[in-house]
């Protein structure tokens, strides 16, 4: 091994390691490592920033505009009203619902698929009576299904279809992904709508689990004492018999912006003290009334004087206030919305709600204006979980953006424009005819997952320069001598999907995807059912919620916890394989 090899393979382990950990966003780690590279010439100057103008990079970009101009012209929202119906049986429903996911998710984002469709599903699962933890966790999966199918529904599939056009000469086109992606998406779905949902935990499909319209656990909120409530003067533990009848508990105090210790209950209640409470929704507002208290920031003047409501809503992966505050971003003061509560999977956190570093898949309790509120959750990245009408649909436009989009893919599948130059007069389209506003072209980007591509597309590439694809391939080949390349094949996607269910799939692919075409080399095949075996399991990723967008975003709202994935997620990962291994072998003969 030489000095440069070893230096890249402690640099990736480093880079490992802390992805699992997740104390740090993915895209700041991958910076750093880029830099790291570049210091100690692993990766050349003038190679440094490469990656961010690399055409999958570019495309992963558009993308995600043109999916926000199919959502802004309300050509998905139709569809998506027009096929749900919460009088159907669970089953049924969880079909129809994982069915459309995984179709919407072939022609755009899987991850704006399934911000579409989260809110419409949990809308249906209160008209239901039911638990929205019964389908939320198959509408994920079905999301990630179906975008194995086409090269854009998915970012794995952008960057190994770019790899191979770099290492082959020619890259993958817009269904060359379609035969493989689709027989393991039609058996995932099934799985999921027949069986998956039944495996979650008892209490999770509970009938009456769906009494609360999210299903979440009660919210840590803060509230102020104001001048003339009764409160001031009794001890916290004097609130007990009022806040039971509320069904709320006070949990702690807040004085001068600090938290009191333990649960503060000996400690006199004045004036201008904030009271921690965990509460539902509903049961806040009683106890508000009986104790008269009020929001944190109401009366300050920051609201003003317009109808104040409630709305919640998640803490997405690109949301402004992923690894931020409420306060470090002056929320109040800034955008005259106060964040009152916020529910993380049931825990329990000492620090000021206000101050607390917020963390994707969190959902929050917001209070402000109406019609602030819609504008407020657009700009900071967060996904409204109640159906509130927040984006103003044209409708009238949805035709004209369906046909705009569907002539940009027909150009890139048949040759005739390639995929980012037909994906960018599609967007520039949208711009002009104002199906999406120039502001939202910026930020419907994921920038994290940009950074992110754009730092380890030249690691990438230093791993085949410096031989480190040839020393892990080599490895791989001599474990499994006298094997058959079929079962060399299988090994390499059990071990990529494990590696995209602890880290990034975008940035699994990016490392798998050289490794895959040196194996392919050193049994002398055809690469193509290495890079496609990549491709699948990349974007398999179904045991935690940290190993894809989409599981992340539903952990909150469906009140999962981290155990509950592997429950589903491990016999589907099974399944993949099964079905993945031999579709492979025979669509990309060995």
């Amino acid at each position: 091994m030489t000095a440069d090899q070893l230096t890249l393979f402690s640099l990736l382990f480093f880079v490992f390691v802390f992805l699992i950990w997740g104390r740090w966003r993915y895209d700041l780690i991958a910076f750093v490592a880029l830099l790291v590279a570049i210091l100690t010439g692993l990766v050349p100057t003038d190679k440094a920033f490469s990656g961010f103008g690399h055409p999958a990079t570019v495309i992963i970009a558009l993308v995600l505009v043109v999916s926000r101009g199919l959502s802004n012209s309300g050509a998905i929202e139709m569809v998506a009203r027009y096929i749900v119906d919460a009088t159907r049986k669970l089953s049924t429903h969880i079909t129809v619902m994982s069915g459309l996911a995984a179709a919407l998710s072939a022609i755009m984002n899987n991850v704006a698929a399934l911000a579409l469709l989260m809110p419409v599903d949990m809308q249906a699962a209160k008209k239901a009576g039911r638990s929205p933890s019964l389908s939320l966790m198959p509408l994920s999966f079905a999301s990630i299904l179906g975008g194995m199918i086409t090269l854009i529904g998915t970012p794995p599939n952008i960057v190994i279809a770019e790899f191979r056009g770099e290492a082959l000469g020619e890259p993958y086109r817009m269904f060359d992904f379609a035969p493989v992606g689709l027989a393991c998406a039609a058996v995932g779905v099934a799985y999921v709508a027949l069986i998956g949902w039944r495996m979650l935990p008892r209490d999770r499909r509970a009938s009456d689990a769906g009494a609360d319209l999210f299903d979440l656990e009660d919210y840590i909120v803060e509230v102020r004492v104001p001048d003339g409530s009764p409160v001031i003067g009794k001890r916290v533990r004097d609130l007990d018999e009022q806040a039971a009848k509320s069904d709320v508990e006070v949990i702690g105090l807040t004085r001068g912006g600090r938290r009191l210790p333990g649960l503060a209950r000996i400690s006199e209640i004045r004036a201008g003290d904030i009271l921690v409470l965990e509460a539902s929704p509903d049961s806040l507002e009683e106890a508000l009334g009986a104790l008269k208290l009020e929001y944190v920031g109401k009366g300050t003047g920051q609201l003003g004087t317009e109808d104040l409501v409630l709305t919640e809503a998640v803490v997405q992966e690109s949301s402004r206030l992923a690894g931020r505050s409420a306060m470090s971003i002056r929320m109040l003061y800034r955008y005259r919305v106060a964040l009152v509560g916020v529910s993380r999977q049931g825990r329990r956190f000492r620090d000021n709600v206000r101050k607390l570093e917020l963390q994707p898949g969190d959902v929050l309790l917001l209070l402000g204006a109406d019609a602030r509120l819609a504008d407020v959750t657009g700009r900071l990245g967060l996904l409204p979980l109640a159906d509130r009408g927040q984006r103003v649909i044209q409708r009238d436009k949805a035709w004209l953006a369906v046909v705009i989009f569907g002539a940009a893919i027909l150009a890139a599948s048949t040759g005739v424009v390639y995929l980012p130059i037909a994906l960018g007069c599609a967007t520039a389209l949208y711009v002009f005819l104002n199906i999406v506003p120039i502001r939202d072209v910026y930020t419907s980007i994921e920038w994290p997952v940009i950074v992110l591509l754009g730092s380890m597309i030249p690691i990438g590439g230093a791993l085949q320069s410096t031989g480190g694809t040839s020393l892990i391939a080599g490895g791989i080949v001599d474990l499994s001598a006298g094997l058959s390349p079929l079962v060399v094949l299988t090994l390499l996607i059990v071990v990529t999907m494990t590696l995209s269910d602890v880290m990034n799939n975008t940035a699994t692919a990016v490392i798998a995807a050289p490794i895959a075409v040196e194996i392919a080399a050193r049994l002398n095949v055809s690469p193509d059912p290495f890079l496609m075996a990549v491709a699948v399991a990349a974007s398999c990723a179904f045991l935690t919620p940290i190993g894809h967008k989409n599981n992340t975003l539903i952990m909150g709202p469906g009140g999962y916890r981290f155990g509950d994935y592997w429950r589903m997620g491990l016999p589907l990962e099974v399944l993949i394989v099964a079905v993945s291994v031999p579709m492979i072998a025979l669509v990309w003969p060995l």
